[in-house]
Parts: C-alpha cells; structure tokens; sequence
C-alpha cells in the first residue's frame, strides 16, 4: 500500500475490500481499537466543512487519538510559507495529516515534502475518502459491487472523477451525464481506462435519461462548488436539465439508490421528494465517511513508514 491517500487509484480494488472489512468492523464495534492512542492527526484545511471536520475529528478520538484543526489562515498554504516547509514542520510534531484543498498539487506537494502519510479530504480534482465511503455504502446495501450500472448526473468535478475512478477499479459501468463543457477531465478519463479492471466501461453523455436508465445507482452533486460562486447564476441555468427528480428516477432500475455527497440544494440539483425519498441513501453515506476514514488512518499508520523522516542530531 502507498505512503499516501491522495488519489481514488492509489488503492487497489483489493486494497479497497480489506479497507471495507475494516470499516465494517469499526462499525460494529463498541469499543473500537486504541491503537492510535497518543497519536496526532493535523487537519489542515482551505475549504470549510461539516462532514470532513466532524468525521475525521471524531474518528481520531474514537481512536484513541487526537486532531488538531488548522484554519486557513492559521498556516496560509502556499504564501505565508511554502507548502513544502509546512509539511516539514509537521512531521517533527504529528503522525498523520489530512489535507482538504483548491489546488490539488498543494495535497501532492505536501506528501513529497514529508515522511507521513497524507490524506487528500478534498482537492479541485478529486475526493477520494468520498468515494472510498460512496462504494462502502453501495456494497451494504447490494451485497456485492460485481455488475455495478453507476450513473451520475451534473457537473463532472472533483468527486464525479474519484468516483469513475473508484468504479473502474471494481469493473463498474460507469455513465456520465454532463452538459457540454462541463464533463470528466481528459486526464481522469485516460487514468480510469488505465486502471479499468474487466468489466469496466464508460459512457459519457449529454442526456440524463441515457445514464440513468436501468441504473442501480443514481448520484448527483451541487451544481456550484467552493471556489465557483461567480459562476453561479450561469451553472443553475445550464445543469436545469440535469436534475434528479422523481420522472427522471422512474428510469432506474427498481432498486436503485439515491446517492449525494453532501450539501444538497434541494429543488436545485436534487428535489427533495427525492432526497428524503426511500431510495435515497444519503445519510448513510454521511456515516459511512466516519467508519472508512477510521479504517484509512488505521490502515496508513499502521503502514506507515517507520523511523526518523531525516535524520537528526541526538539531543543530550
């Protein structure tokens, strides 16, 4: 397994399954292991967040362990020092980091810089640990990712590409309806074709009932994303025609779920019968980023690697 968790491919599908067993197994658990006791997450972040925060924070306790949170301006990535020096600070004093970023060679920088194992949380290319918690979900609520029918609708962004990525890896039909100009990223495209394990295939297409039809999952994201709010205006005009609703829903197949990463704007890119409907598996979902994020910091520090990131003068 890799140092870092910066990328949906930089786990295995094999790798994901134990990642999953794990998770599964700190769910049921009363008392989940210590084994992070006396260990410090650093959570650095440019973006806010409530899910993040929460369920990183809360599963370092759980844990045994402790997080400390880092505020924009706090540290000032990139201007008030640069990420490489940040990085080298931090693994003089922590053990794990977790970064959730704009740029995403800001979270690559940072794991070049230093010995620890860091955590992308989000960057403007991909959300892995959504994903990684999206596919946990799904295998609950399926038994099994084998004949996945994935379908995603909206804006083809950060969490759009771990997800495609993620369903390559378990050999999932993946389909993505985007409007023109807003779809994957040429090179997420190229990287899922690469990893694709047998099974895999992609449609990319601009006619929502084409990606859900027979579908057995249905995803949707906001239409605006941090960073984007001057497009606003402009972005609810163009996706108007992707909304999941409940016409386009009746497409799917009979059993299919309801996917969201959270925040919705409901009666934008999801309406709310459709949300709060018995599909929907949202708030699961939610969860689910507290249990597999418990196992990714168990299973990177207990892999991490072991000595001195330098070496250093002994201290009398």
């Amino acid at each position: 397994m890799r140092k870092d968790f910066l990328s949906a491919t930089d786990l295995t599908a094999a790798e994901y399954r134990s990642l999953f067993a794990l998770a599964g197994e700190l769910r049921r658990q009363r008392s989940p292991p210590r084994d992070l006791a006396g260990r410090t997450l650093a959570m650095i972040f440019e973006k806010p967040s409530l899910r993040t925060r929460v369920t990183f924070e809360a599963g370092m306790t759980q844990l045994g362990g402790h997080a400390v949170y880092l505020a924009p301006a706090d540290i000032g990535l990139g201007s008030r020092e640069p990420v490489a020096d940040v990085g080298r600070n931090l693994e003089r004093w922590v053990d794990l980091v977790m970064a959730r970023t704009f740029a995403h060679v800001t979270v690559e920088d940072l794991a070049a810089s230093c010995s620890l194992p860091v955590v992308n949380a989000l960057s403007d290319l991909e959300h892995p640990c959504q994903s990684a918690a999206d596919f946990l979900t799904l295998l609950d609520h399926r038994g099994s990712l084998d004949g996945l029918r994935f379908a995603y609708v909206g804006d083809g962004n950060n969490v759009c590409h771990s997800l495609l990525l993620t369903a390559a890896l378990f050999g999932a039909e993946f389909r993505a309806a985007t409007p023109a100009g807003y779809g994957v990223t040429d090179g997420v495209r190229e990287r899922a074709r690469v990893v694709g394990a047998p099974g895999f295939s992609l449609l990319e297409t601009h006619d929502p009932a084409e990606a859900v039809r027979g579908a057995d999952a249905v995803y949707t994201d906001v239409w605006t994303s941090m960073g984007q709010e001057a497009e606003a205006a402009e972005r609810r005009r163009v996706f108007a025609p992707y909304q999941v609703n409940a016409a386009l829903l009746e497409l799917a197949n009979s059993e299919a779920r309801v996917m969201h990463c959270l925040p919705a704007h409901r009666g934008e890119e999801i309406t709310p019968d459709v949300l709060e409907g018995p599909r929907s598996v949202v708030f699961d979902q939610a969860e689910n980023r507290l249990h597999v994020q418990k196992a990714l910091l168990l299973t990177l520090f207990r892999n991490r690697p072991h000595g001195l990131p330098r070496e250093r003068p002994i201290l009398a």
